[in-house]
């Protein structure tokens, strides 16, 4: 299922985060003016149903957004993940949509980029 747009929460003027999103949904990202796509779930976190990054990278590189996997545990975020998420925001085109299971993962990850002095 993908999340309204209403579920994204815009973390900074070209940051957005969202909730778990599908192969199907990356159409729509590019369409909506998205131009990268961060996934922070790691594969089969809560099971077989969930979409895999593959299949979500695949998809997201066919509606010619810019993607990256960087998976993060629910039970925190290293000063690694940390790192590399700062680097992203550095690199990657923007607007930029990061997701995870409810979105909490993604915007966490941001919050401490920007404390690092990512932009």
């Amino acid at each position: 299922m993908n999340p309204p747009s209403s579920a994204f929460r815009q973390v900074a003027a070209d940051v957005c985060v969202a909730p778990q999103l599908t192969p199907e949904s990356m159409a729509d990202l590019a369409r909506a003016g998205f131009r990268s796509v961060v996934n922070n779930r790691p594969d089969f976190e809560h099971g077989p149903d969930q979409p895999t990054n593959a299949a979500i990278e695949a998809a997201a590189k066919a509606a010619g957004l810019e993607y990256r996997f960087l998976p993060v545990s629910g039970g925190g975020q290293t000063p690694e993940q940390i790192a590399a998420f700062a680097q992203l925001l550095g690199e990657l085109p923007r607007p930029l949509l990061a997701f995870c299971r409810s979105g909490a993962r993604s915007t966490n990850l941001f919050l401490q980029a920007q404390q690092r002095g990512g932009t």
